[in-house]
């Protein structure tokens, strides 16, 4: 993990201003993995969130024979994966992977360029009941041979013969879908995955691989053709923004009584939770690529209900940040949780902090309004820490989060660019 990390909010400050929307983690990601497809020459990533995933998935692709360049003033990731021809090195090695879930995006390509994958113990984000199981079967579809070593938490993925098949997610996963398609790209015959994510991001991923050479229609609609080709070539791509960190940044505005101009965010991107916010009292204005978000201060937010789904659905990923925003709504809010069962550990730092918020299962009661006060609070996942940093930024005194580890897995920059909105916050490395 490095160094300890914490951050420190010191509430009662509305946000004003203009913050730059990061790249989309959820889109680099697999990005980075696709690009590892490519038989010749170097693919170059513009709008690349400075993130630890980021890095990480950097140093696997390293390991395992690319050449990588990461120009962080640039905001830029130069990959050449020519070289990827040691079979030796077809290993996601157990210290890398148990800190980067993403690492089951290299799959397919250590499949199709070495002919196999091992896989040692399988990490991320630390969130219930969600498995990969459905990767594997989904290759074991295509024909690879897949076999699991329990013993030593190895998974190994054996090439074999592949050939199109019909694939199915039992859930819409964008980093299901996204595998799975990666895998078909390079397989022969004809690949129909059904009932597949319809994230913003896996058509920006989609895009990518089709600037590439693949050849993939139906992209949003669920259904996805894929007509195997027999190698991909690399390419330039600007990599869409972030609509999560977006959602966050509208958020804390709203939190505050802010007003702020969002560059880069799109409010289409944001699916239901636009229309949460609205009715909470959040006005949004889509100026070209910059959104506007404005809260009058004078107005008390008012009470929602929300259940979380797969996109166009209210985000999961946003349901941590708006469980903080409904404590300072007037009156009770219902939050269902369909997702992730593991999301609801955010409820006991909020109460921490003077919320009113009681659990039960996967469903929540938020009682407000409350007046948070500033308390030490901690960060369970990426998630919970930026909910937990606006809960801050809205309480009186001085709030402490730690971990910051988790919440520097997926915004970037995340201090700097509050304190250019007038924020209070602090990101301290402690030795």
């Amino acid at each position: 993990m490095g160094q300890e990390v914490r951050y420190r909010v010191r509430g009662g400050r509305p946000l004003n201003g203009t913050a730059f929307i990061q790249g989309a983690k959820n889109a680099v990601l697999p990005m980075i993995g696709a690009a590892l497809l490519a038989s010749k020459g170097r693919t170059v990533l513009r709008n690349v969130p400075i993130i630890q995933d980021v890095r990480r998935a950097l140093e696997l692709a390293e390991y395992i024979g690319a050449k990588v360049e990461f120009h962080e003033a640039e905001r830029t990731i130069v990959i050449d994966a020519s070289q990827l021809n040691d079979p030796e090195r077809a290993v996601l090695p157990a210290e890398i992977a148990a800190r980067f879930r993403g690492s089951v995006l290299f799959v397919p390509a250590l499949m199709h360029r070495m002919g196999h994958a091992r896989i040692e113990g399988v990490g991320g984000c630390n969130l219930g009941s969600r498995n990969l199981d459905f990767h594997y079967r989904g290759f074991a579809r295509l024909g690879a041979e897949v076999t699991e070593d329990a013993e030593r938490n190895h998974i190994n993925v054996e090439a074999g013969n592949l050939k199109g098949g019909r694939l199915y997610l039992d859930t819409p996963s964008h980093t299901g879908t996204e595998n799975l398609l990666m895998a078909a790209v390079l397989t022969p015959g004809t690949t129909v995955i059904e009932h597949a994510a319809l994230e913003p991001e896996v058509l920006d991923v989609i895009e990518f691989l089709g600037r590439m050479g693949a050849k993939i229609s139906g992209g949003g609609t669920g259904l996805i053709t894929v007509e195997g080709v027999k190698e991909l070539a690399a390419v330039e791509h600007t990599i869409m923004s972030d609509r999560i960190d977006a959602g966050v940044f509208a958020m804390m505005a709203a939190a505050t009584g802010g007003d702020v101009s969002l560059v880069g965010a799109n409010l289409d991107h944001l699916g239901v939770a636009r229309w949460k916010m609205e009715q909470m009292g959040v006005q949004f204005a889509q100026q070209g690529a910059v959104l506007h978000v404005h809260r009058d201060p004078n107005t008390t937010l008012r009470p929602i209900n929300a259940v979380t789904s797969p996109y166009p659905g209210f985000a999961t990923d946003l349901q941590s940040p708006l469980m903080a925003l409904a404590t300072l709504a007037d009156g009770e809010s219902y939050i269902h949780e369909a997702i992730y069962d593991g999301r609801f550990a955010l409820a006991d730092e909020l109460n921490k902090m003077g919320a009113k918020i009681e659990v039960d299962g996967t469903r929540a009661i938020v009682h407000g309004p409350t007046q948070l006060h500033g308390a030490e609070v901690v960060a369970h996942d990426l998630r919970s820490g930026a909910a937990v940093v606006l809960a801050g930024l809205a309480a009186t005194g001085e709030t402490v989060v730690s971990p910051g580890y988790p919440v520097d897995r997926g915004h970037s920059q995340f201090a700097t660019r509050l304190t250019a909105l007038g924020a209070d916050v602090v990101r301290e490395e402690l030795d």
